[in-house]
């Protein structure tokens, strides 16, 4: 795979305390060419219950040896594949479900093949930090890609609807582990002034996968079959577990052997703490699921699975708090200001990414009445623009060395391009559209790498996994609540729209028809108020995807001013003070 090169002296930091005119309270960092040792960290900043390996961590120089050219591109390649697979198995289902309802007559179900995967792949995300922070990299994402992949044949194979449920469960276990995994190995093999490019590329493949997921899986379910939309992950799965095997996998720092981690795994995983974690979790997620559809938002169900969340959430921040630095979610890292905040941004930017993929196809099949494989080409634009803007934004990092104005700037792109989208109408032209989604996806571009990057140069090495899983379980988890809220907005205006634009129709009828067949049961007199209200409904979304872009523009000043240049690190004899290190 090439031989690594030795690192750029960047990443090679070593404690000076030799110098008599530093006292403790003026302790630095100073970079030394050729040597990589731990930032200072102490017990509060290295969670592991083993005193001497968290000696060694802080005393032992550790040669980080970078990758380069070809290796570095094999690498990064693999893991965008992988987190690929994960965005377009977690979209593609969407035009399958019809025909695998008609297949098992389980249209009870419908509801459990979308959400079960987004509720173990929550469950599991800090998790997935804590095995990264202790197993070794390829390992690891080796099992949640196996995982992963056997979730996939699960479902191919499913023989009922149940089989298919445990199936999609399966692959959602596997996919916690893939981007946080992912960021984690890009971590370990490029220097920070170079991650910003590899993390947007990255990324912006994973959100290609979701964007053409229902096209793809209209595709494979109209002409061959919908096993196919679960079977398609095998194959490319086998190459990338091929070609990950005979990868050089780098770690982002030494880690314990897998026999002291193994004799002592309740400890050190935290099990406790995601038994308790799991059901907060789970009972949330599954009350943001059936209120409103299944169950009324007022019923014994959805106000039981609202309570018994609060209650299990209070006993896990009790033992969390407990267990301090050796929590599943260590305390001492949810108190780092570019980790939290970097959380909630990232969290409001993805917002409106998915606001856009769910409710743009909508728009487009129902308001201006093109075919669900032709709405996925409509938003084309904004994932082509939002492809330019990934790499774009990694480089300008490189050269300005901060991630605060270009977070900033993804934050006011997206306040005002989903303003724009909350103007949507039937006589909205194709270029206002397009228009509307180049603004959008190149903004969100922009920003999408930048909460990633910060909590990765606000981190030392040994936290850097953990930070990545608290981003994404926030993420993951802050997405479903808030694209509950945004089907309740659409569902809750559409009811109120319908009678008051279309006084003839059945709206039940209509709601039960769906975006694509309204159509077929409405009278021509009446198809302009159907579609009006359809068009009205979508835009309230919208409100909601821009009022996270406002708060994301207040949250993103708490990512610090880290300048990531290489030549700000390479400055023979600067010292970095501890305070300006750990923010």
């Amino acid at each position: 795979m090439g031989t690594p090169n030795t690192p750029p002296t960047t990443a090679s930091n070593s404690i000076d305390q030799a110098s008599p005119t530093k006292s403790a309270a003026t302790l630095s960092i100073r970079h030394v060419s050729g040597e990589s040792t731990p930032p200072p960290t102490g017990p509060s900043r290295l969670h592991t219950n083993d005193q001497t390996s968290q000696n060694a961590a802080i005393t032992t120089p550790h040669d980080t040896q970078w990758l380069t050219g070809t290796p570095l591109a094999i690498i990064s390649s693999l893991i965008a594949t992988a987190v690929f697979l994960m965005m377009l198995d977690a979209s593609i289902i969407s035009t399958a479900i019809p025909r695998i309802t008609d297949t098992f007559h389980s249209l009870p179900d419908i509801g459990w093949y979308a959400s079960i995967y987004q509720l173990s792949s929550a469950v599991l995300q800090p998790l997935s930090g804590r095995i990264y922070q202790r197993f070794p990299n390829k390992p690891s994402f080796l099992t949640f890609l196996f995982l992963f992949e056997l979730g996939s044949l699960i479902c191919g194979a499913a023989s009922s609807s149940a089989m298919l449920i445990a199936g999609r469960a399966v692959a959602g276990m596997g996919s916690a582990g893939l981007v946080t995994g992912g960021l984690t190995i890009i971590a370990a093999s490029a220097p920070l002034h170079k991650r910003a490019a590899l993390v947007g590329v990255i990324m912006g493949v994973g959100q290609m996968g979701l964007a053409i997921g229902p096209l793809l899986g209209g595709v494979l379910t109209s002409y061959v079959s919908w096993r196919w939309c679960f079977y398609v992950n095998l194959p490319v799965g086998g190459l990338l577990v091929l070609g990950l095997g005979l990868a050089s996998v780098p770690e982002q720092c030494p880690k314990p052997s897998a026999r002291r981690v193994w004799r002592s795994l309740q400890s050190e995983l935290d099990l406790p703490g995601l038994a308790l974690l799991a059901p907060a979790a789970v009972q949330l997620l599954l009350a943001l699921e059936w209120g409103g559809s299944r169950y009324s938002w007022g019923s014994v169900t959805v106000v039981g699975l609202f309570c018994g969340s609060a209650v299990a959430a209070w006993f896990w921040f009790l033992w969390n708090w407990f267990r301090g630095d050796a929590a599943l979610m260590p305390v001492s890292l949810m108190r780092v200001r570019a980790v939290w905040t970097g959380a909630i941004t990232h969290c409001l930017i993805m917002t409106g990414v998915f606001c856009a993929s769910f409710f743009l196809p909508i728009y487009f099949q129902a308001v201006k009445g093109v075919t669900p494989m032709m709405s996925g080409v409509c938003v084309l634009a904004s994932v082509l623009s939002q492809l330019v803007a990934l790499p774009l934004a990694g480089r300008m990092v490189e050269l300005t060395g901060y991630v605060i104005p270009f977070a900033l700037f993804s934050a006011i792109a997206g306040a005002v391009s989903n303003g724009l989208y909350s103007t949507l109408s039937p006589a909205t032209s194709t270029a206002q559209w397009i228009g509307y989604q180049v603004l959008n996806g190149f903004g969100r571009g922009v920003g999408m790498p930048m909460a990633v990057l910060a909590v990765q140069a606000a981190l030392p090495p040994h936290d850097l996994a953990m930070g990545n899983a608290i981003i994404m379980f926030v993420q993951t988890l802050g997405t479903a609540i808030t694209l509950a809220a945004s089907d309740a907005i659409f569902e809750g205006s559409l009811e109120a729209e319908l009678p008051l634009r279309a006084p003839r129709v059945n709206a039940a009828a209509v709601l039960a028809a769906g975006a694509t067949h309204f159509r077929e049961i409405v009278a021509e007199s009446d198809l302009p108020g159907v579609v009006a209200a359809y068009a009205a409904s979508v835009d309230r979304v919208f409100y909601l995807a821009a009022g996270a872009s406002v708060v994301a523009a207040f949250s993103c000043l708490g990512l610090e001013w880290v300048d990531m240049r290489e030549k700000e690190r390479l400055s023979a004899g600067d010292d970095v003070p501890l305070e300006e290190y750990e923010g």
